[in-house]
């Protein structure tokens, strides 16, 4: 595994190294160790699958409050995403693209708003999640404030009613 510190403060995106050989491919996407020696934790309080059917499906910004806040690792297992955290006290974000090919992952740390928009027809997010879900303590930032400016690489057609009366940050 490669980690690539983001410009994110305990945000890192992790490469995976691959072992190939004639009959396809292994690689590790998580090790306690590795994890550990950088002061990260292995996500594994619950594993989550989203499945999107359409392009330009828009999920986010979402976090949840304290003292319920979660980490994550977040892996493209089926399709392409333009994948977003922000930061919401220093209103700094980062995106990357993940996908199946690419096989990257984003370490997402406690007190993040996590979302992606979806590139393609057919697109599976897989969530490690570490931290208990608590309805109670569910918050989001709109996916568009200006207060963070996310430049999103297509216009989303697709977005839950929820999604779009999360507050802006300044309101």
């Amino acid at each position: 595994m490669r980690f690539i510190e983001t410009p994110i403060a305990g945000a890192w995106v992790i490469e995976v190294e691959q072992a190939a050989d004639e009959r396809g491919s292994f690689a590790r996407l998580a090790d306690r160790d590795e994890f550990s020696r950088r002061g990260l934790i292995v996500p594994s309080t619950q594993w989550s699958v989203s499945f999107n059917r359409t392009r330009a499906t828009l999920r986010g910004m979402h976090y949840q409050a304290e003292p319920h806040e979660e980490v994550k690792l977040v892996r493209c297992t089926a399709g392409q995403v333009f994948d977003v955290i922000v930061d919401i006290r220093t209103r700094r974000w980062f995106g990357i693209e993940l996908s199946a090919e690419n096989r990257r992952a984003l370490y997402i740390p406690a007190g993040m708003a996590h979302g992606f928009v979806t590139l393609v027809d057919g697109t599976e997010m897989f969530y490690a999640i570490e931290g208990e879900y608590a309805p109670a303590a569910a918050r989001g930032i709109r996916w568009n404030d200006p207060a963070v400016a996310i430049q999103w690489p297509l216009t989303a057609d697709i977005i839950s009613d929820r999604d779009r009366s999360f507050p802006l940050l300044d309101a």
